[in-house]
């Protein structure tokens, strides 16, 4: 009778604990996206260059739009608080006619080499850079850095050259990496998916795919935005496979009983809740700097969550509205005292010639629409309630923290969901787009990130 005891006691803790090992890990999702059925043939796996390429009646219909333009005179003194300043983009529309050069800029998009393959039925677009040089004895380290929303793999154009030749940047060559920039599906040159239900899971067992279909079977990953999203559920389908996570935004979307207290109190008992003076700083007070921003901030997700069709509809058809709706977020989410400035701040951080480009990308590939039903495919079903919000990511993690986010997330909370962070760092400046506005604080983020999973090697101990 007590060896039944004992045999059913052994049973009862093999299964949960059995079972607790099968949810740490996010199932990878098959699927297929492409038109109609999948067919019985075996999918075409083979990688094919690809150019970025505009024809003159694309550029002719396009001036054509921008000439006849319809524009609406702004309120008095309204910068950018009711959106968009319309004088502003007045004198950025002039400028896209008459000195903005798209051949210039397409043949800069080229400079770096861009390839297509099909997967789960779409085809997928991505930019692979490789070191220029490699010191003897060193290999490259493949890192694959996904953009988000309304930005594009040109997000990336400024810090590549960073990552794969640090050396001649001044920065430090202990690790030299091979760029891998996707677009992801329904955004830029990928394929958007012909069916319902493509998320930031898809999305991640895509990429997946495609990181194992070049060869890599080990890998960083590093990404903001949509990418925070698809990075972290890729670390949740392969944490064998994935060596590091570097994290420019890193959301909790499961709000515990403590980090509710921690919002009541944590502005007067910081040492409490685990947070820091910086992190007082940027929280509280936290109906000003947290729910009243994200309110602000949030009425785009709200549209794109419920009705993506509708509102991309007239996008798709005006790239002055296109621009319009774009602009402004590069401007409030860059940092948002800029809503008080009547140019709201743009040519501050970037320039416009980078700007248009990233417009143009999703102008000529038609994307807006795609892109933004990738909003109603993740927060449809509720946020907080699919499965990958309730599993932590124990892959060694690494976050930038800047100052300008949107939101911000302290390590106490982050630690929360990501159980094995190795660096996190109070960015100096910089905002939503960090690759694209600070490229070489992000750069040195992410080699001093790499450096320390390196040297300790925290990817092999994950394992164990």
């Amino acid at each position: 009778m007590l060896l039944e005891i004992f045999l059913i006691l052994g049973g009862i803790i093999i299964y949960f604990l059995v079972s607790k090992k099968k949810e740490e890990t996010l199932p990878f999702k098959e699927g297929w996206w492409g038109k109609g059925q999948k067919p019985d043939t075996e999918e075409d796996a083979t990688i094919r260059p690809f150019k970025v390429e505009t024809t003159e009646e694309e550029l002719s219909d396009l001036f054509r739009r921008l000439d006849q333009a319809r524009f609406t005179e702004p309120l008095e003194d309204s910068c950018f608080h009711y959106g968009i300043n319309l004088a502003y983009l007045r004198k950025v529309v002039s400028y896209w006619k008459n000195q903005f050069n798209w051949k210039k800029q397409v043949e800069v998009l080229n400079k770096y080499p861009h390839f297509k393959t099909k997967i789960q039925g779409i085809d997928i677009h991505f930019v692979h850079v490789k070191p220029p040089h490699l010191p003897e004895g060193q290999s490259a380290k493949p890192l694959l850095m996904v953009h988000g929303w309304p930005g594009s793999f040109y997000e990336f154009y400024k810090i590549i050259p960073l990552l794969t030749d640090p050396a001649s940047h001044g920065l430090n060559s202990e690790h030299v990496f091979e760029v891998i920039c996707p677009s992801i599906p329904g955004y830029g040159f990928s394929e958007a998916p012909h069916k319902k239900g493509f998320n930031s899971v898809s999305a991640a067992s895509v990429l997946y795919e495609l990181m194992l279909r070049l060869g890599f079977h080990e890998f960083y990953a590093q990404g903001g935005d949509w990418g925070w999203l698809i990075c972290t559920n890729l670390a949740q389908i392969a944490p064998n496979h994935l060596k590091g996570l570097h994290l420019n935004l890193a959301s909790v979307t499961n709000m515990g009983f403590t980090h509710l207290l921690s919002i009541l109190l944590g502005r007067y008992l910081p040492r409490l809740f685990g947070f820091h003076e910086e992190d007082v700083r940027r929280m509280f007070p936290f109906l000003k700097k947290g729910l009243y921003r994200i309110l602000a901030e949030s009425g785009y997700a709200h549209i794109q969550a419920t009705t993506p069709d509708t509102v991309g509809c007239g996008l798709n058809d005006s790239p002055v509205g296109l621009a319009a709706y774009i602009l402004e977020k590069f401007s409030v989410w860059t940092d948002p005292e800029f809503r008080n400035l009547e140019d709201g701040g743009l040519e501050r951080k970037f320039n416009l010639d980078d700007l248009l480009t990233n417009i143009m990308i999703y102008w000529v590939s038609g994307c807006i629409v795609s892109s933004m039903r990738f909003y109603k495919e993740n927060i449809e079903k509720g946020i907080g309630t699919q499965k990958h919000e309730k599993l932590t990511v124990q892959v060694p993690t690494g976050i930038a923290s800047f100052p300008n986010e949107v939101m911000h997330t302290p390590q106490a909370w982050a630690q929360k969901k990501y159980t094995n962070i190795v660096s996190f760092h109070f960015m100096p400046r910089g905002g939503h787009f960090a690759a694209l506005e600070e490229p070489e604080l992000l750069a040195e983020d992410i080699l001093q990130f790499v450096g320390k999973v390196e040297k300790e090697q925290l990817w092999t101990k994950k394992r164990k």
